[in-house]
């Protein structure tokens, strides 16, 4: 249903012309037939032939013998276990991959891609920051990921204790670990698809020194789900802390937080349900860590008591301000604010009528809606002060750190039976990163090829650039047409807003609707299948009213964290009541447009969690569940470009660094000298040009060949093997990349005309690639005085 075009699971390949059908299928059922070695393929690169078919069979026979890694040409694909196993991820293994001269030669791991990031940011001339994007769909293993990916570099950046002490570095390391059990306390959940749901976004920049130690880091937070709190659906939770505090409460706190055992609490559905996640003691001892002190701690878990105690309320369906609801002072002492006051807040309304206040009693549906409003604004607005604590903690000084890698982990495409302004949120964000890989590999790739003047058969890939251009585009798209509908002083009519859509954007192939559904809706066919969502209550959330009684409530609170936190609130603050108010969307789309300029300004790594079976049940492979996954984010299509294209590319800068003295050795022992190597500096590249042949004894010769430089090697008896690139001399465009490395068949039949074949890995670590005694490439060596 999520992925309409998945017609069935037999995965036949169809084409036009019945002879490469045939052709095809028998290529397949060759690859196949021996299926004991399907295992076996690290690289699904070498697969052959390339399809649906041939890579979900060597993933779920890695996946069969407890191989949960696997390279797909740049991206790693990484299965979800669902079970634990510890010594993958142990201390030996972390510094057997760090202190390995070729970390790639060892099986495929999260690893390597944490250490290719990590020599990458000081392997330039100039250091370069890096970004480790991990992605897949909720339940896929993205958090754990993150988690490994943080441990791994705490323990390989802070195993030196030069220019520090091993106790600052220890500090260190440890407050930037303990950050994570918090977080995921207060911004984790469990739903219908995953038991640890990150119900926010998150981008972590662990900071570096100049000698690549960790310094520090620091979170970047996006939308949190703060709906949740007031609102779980059938068979999902709210917040992971109001579980531990519950579970994990000595007598005395429960006796603080008016929380005795067995009390029931409308906001904590599920509660019999044990989970890993609930380990109070663990986040207890994280917050002493990162220094948020016994007071602090006691202030945080009252407020948090008092937002359950909120949830236990309920209202009369008289409007007569006699029939008081049903408040008994409990939550009012744990949120420290006057027990009359806060009822008044909650059964009164306050209308501007001119410079006069009209004061208007509330229904019963609008008690409710005030009592989850205060709720949400005092969770987000403490998960907000959590965030800016931890950022104080573990931040370094601007003028201690010098460089990032970026660990990105944000919530996986969502799709439930009842989807709102949420999941579209998500779904939105997570077709930002799809299109970030689509642009920076799938298309950026091939045309580089093809502005180079290297032969390339273009490669077709599925482009998710109309469904963003339906959403965010402006001054006609989803998003546009809900602010503009949030902004119309009126009640919000879901039937209205859907009658604007469909004028608007009826004939957008993306969106659709359901003319016969009762409820109004609309659905968006994502990158990863189409999407229901209702529109029930999505201008009201979109808006995010707070009432401004609610929160000058609050700013008188005796609680001083509870004060603190609202009057240090610019968004609410009443004085800015005139002025129009940040939608949730445009906010949400503000941010993300920040994180994408950061991700554009990094190296990406990119990382594909797959969710083998939708019912996390440990070491299950649904071939449907997984093959959905696979067509979705176009891993095939990366498969065929990795396997046929140029992935190894140079600045110009380092191309001279690191061949000028070969290149002047070559010229010495040329029996041609008549060599002339142009550096022409521009906007801090520079463009190098062969002009002339260059031949020598050894049988190494240069050939200009216009815009294309080709550098032949043949090592004695061994494999040829072929440096070739695209050199950009024109001062007014920039050299961008110019050394490609690809290997050269070569023996009866190639002598003539050599036909390059799988492209090859270049070592992270280039000067431990040149001064190594064996060059390896991908499992051929070729010998050291290439």
């Amino acid at each position: 249903e999520m992925y309409p075009y998945l017609e069935n699971t037999t995965f036949k390949v169809h084409s036009p012309h019945p002879a490469l059908n045939d052709s095809l299928e028998g290529d397949i059922q060759a690859f196949l037939i021996d299926e004991d070695q399907l295992h076996t393929y690290d690289d699904l690169t070498k697969v052959n032939p390339v399809t649906p078919t041939t890579v979900l069979k060597c993933l779920q026979a890695r996946y069969s013998v407890k191989v949960f890694y696997t390279n797909a040409g740049c991206t790693l694909v990484a299965l979800n276990p669902f079970q634990p196993f510890p010594d993958l991820y142990s201390l030996d293994v972390m510094k057997e991959y760090h202190c390995a001269p070729q970390p790639q030669e060892f099986k495929p791991h999260i690893f390597i891609v944490a250490e290719e990031a990590y020599r990458n940011v000081q392997g330039q001339l100039e250091p370069v920051n890096q970004s480790l994007v991990v992605s897949g769909e909720s339940g896929a293993g993205k958090t754990w990921t993150s988690r490994c990916l943080m441990k791994y570099y705490a323990t390989v950046a802070a195993s030196s204790s030069v220019l520090k002490s091993q106790d600052t570095v220890e500090r260190i390391e440890r407050r930037v670990l303990d950050s994570n059990p918090i977080m995921e306390a207060f911004g984790n959940a469990c739903t219908l698809r995953n038991n640890n749901s990150s119900r926010f976004g998150k981008y972590i920049q662990l900071q570096l020194d100049r000698c690549q130690l960790l310094v520090g880091a620091s979170v970047q937070t996006y939308l949190l789900e703060k709906t949740r709190v007031a609102c779980q659906l059938a068979n999902e939770r709210n917040f992971h802390i109001f579980y531990q505090m519950m579970k994990g409460a000595t007598d005395e706190q429960r006796k603080e937080w008016k929380m005795p055992c067995g009390q029931h609490f409308v906001w904590l559905p599920n509660s019999e349900k044990t989970l890993e996640e609930d380990c109070f003691l663990e986040t207890v001892a994280a917050m002493v860590h990162l220094g948020i002190n016994a007071e602090r701690q006691r202030q945080i878990f009252k407020i948090l008591a008092g937002i359950l105690q909120l949830g236990n309320l309920n209202f009369s369906s008289s409007t007569d301000e006699s029939q008081p609801c049903n408040l008994d002072e409990q939550a009012a002492e744990l949120l420290c604010v006057p027990a009359e006051e806060l009822q008044m807040c909650f059964r009164v309304r306050t209308l501007k009528a001119g410079k006069q206040s009209v004061l208007k009693p509330c229904s019963q549906a609008e008690c409710s809606m005030r009592r989850d409003c205060l709720a949400k604004a005092i969770y987000a607005q403490l998960f907000e002060w959590l965030v800016t604590f931890i950022n104080n903690s573990i931040c370094a000084g601007t003028s201690t750190w010098c460089n990032f890698i970026g660990v990105l982990d944000v919530y996986g495409f969502e799709c439930f039976q009842i989807n709102n302004l949420e999941q579209l949120c998500i779904n939105y964000a997570n077709e930002k990163l799809q299109q970030h890989f689509v642009a920076h590999y799938l298309r950026a790739q091939q045309e580089e090829y093809v502005s180079e003047g290297l032969e390339w058969s273009f490669v077709k890939y599925k482009d998710n650039q109309s469904c963003l251009d339906l959403l965010e585009r402006s001054p006609v798209g989803v998003f546009s047409l809900l602010n503009e509908e949030s902004r119309l002083n009126r009640a919000s009519d879901p039937k209205t807003f859907r009658v604007r859509l469909e004028k608007e954007l009826g004939d957008n192939a993306n969106i659709s609707w359901d003319k016969f559904s009762k409820e109004p809706h609309f659905t968006v066919a994502h990158y990863a299948g189409k999407v229901n969502y209702q529109m029930e209550g999505m201008v009201e959330k979109n808006k995010d009213p707070v009432p401004p009684e609610l929160i000058n409530l609050l700013q008188k609170s005796d609680s001083p964290l509870l004060h603190q936190i609202f009057t240090d609130s610019e968004t609410e603050n009443p004085t800015t009541k005139g002025l129009s108010k940040v939608t949730v969307v445009s906010k949400f789309k503000n941010s993300l447009e920040s994180l994408m300029k950061i991700l554009h300004s990094t190296t990406p790594h990119y990382t594909r969690c797959i969710k083998p079976n939708p019912d996390c049940n440990p070491m299950s492979f649904k071939k449907e569940e997984v093959i959905m996954q696979l067509e979705a984010c176009g891993i095939v299509e990366t498969i065929h470009i990795s396997a046929a294209g140029f992935p190894i590319s140079l600045l110009c800068m380092l191309f001279h660094v690191f061949f000028y003295s070969f290149l002047i050795s070559v010229c010495l022992n040329c029996i041609h000298l008549n060599t002339l190597l142009n550096m022409s500096t521009t906007i801090g590249w520079i463009a190098i040009t062969i002009s002339t042949d260059i031949r020598c004894p050894q049988g190494m010769y240069l050939t200009d060949f216009g815009d294309a430089l080709t550098f032949p090697v043949a090592p004695p008896g061994g494999q040829n093997c072929n440096l070739s690139g695209a050199l950009v001399a024109d001062l007014v465009e920039r050299a961008s990349h110019v050394l490609r490395l690809c290997p050269y068949r070569s023996g009866p039949g190639f002598e003539s005309d050599p036909q390059p074949f799988q492209c090859m890995s270049f070592p992270v670590s280039l000067p431990g690639f040149w001064s190594s005694s064996v060059l390896s490439i991908k499992g051929q060596k070729a010998p050291k005085n290439l």
